[in-house]
């Protein structure tokens, strides 16, 4: 509970809007995805999954044993794909850097591919984990929302790090 309280503290000194951002990439997502005003699920986190989806177009995703939230993404976009070989959006609890480093050398992800990381201020070991994640020279953007963390590979994009309120 304690560590919950600080970390958002923290999170709330460090974070900033759109305009603390300087990428094209992040900044459209932020401004015409994040920030569209609608509201989609009462859960930021889960909300957040439905606005990517619906903003990037998402046609194959993966979703970590979580059934209640692919009925709901079944039933919000139905012509979905679920666990292809290759994804275009992967949805996780958490996510170490050898789980992801797998992830890449199954081919599961490509150029575009997002992955959406749930409650990474759950815990020590979650925020350890994420801050594992965006140091791999793999990922070049990464999002703190504080609910979730969004990171991506994109090969052409410079990499950077953004602490985004939502």
């Amino acid at each position: 509970m304690w560590f919950q309280f600080i970390s958002y503290l923290k999170f709330l000194a460090k974070s900033t809007n759109e305009h603390g951002v300087h990428s094209p990439f992040v900044f459209k997502y932020v401004t015409q995805c994040l920030y569209s005003g609608k509201r989609l699920h009462k859960k930021k986190s889960i909300d957040t999954l439905l606005k990517t989806i619906a903003y990037f177009n998402s046609n194959s995703i993966s979703i970590d044993n979580q059934p209640t939230i692919k009925e709901l993404i079944e039933q919000d976009f139905p012509k979905i794909q679920f666990d292809k070989h290759m994804v275009d959006l992967f949805f996780v609890n958490e996510l170490s850097a050898p789980s992801f480093q797998k992830l890449l050398s199954k081919g599961k992800l490509h150029n575009d591919s997002l992955v959406l990381v749930d409650s990474i201020y759950a815990d020590h070991k979650n925020l350890e984990q994420w801050n594992q994640l965006i140091t791999l020279p793999e990922v070049t953007v990464s999002i703190d929302m504080y609910h979730c963390g969004l990171i991506s590979i994109r090969r052409e994009q410079v990499k950077e790090h953004f602490t985004i309120r939502i």
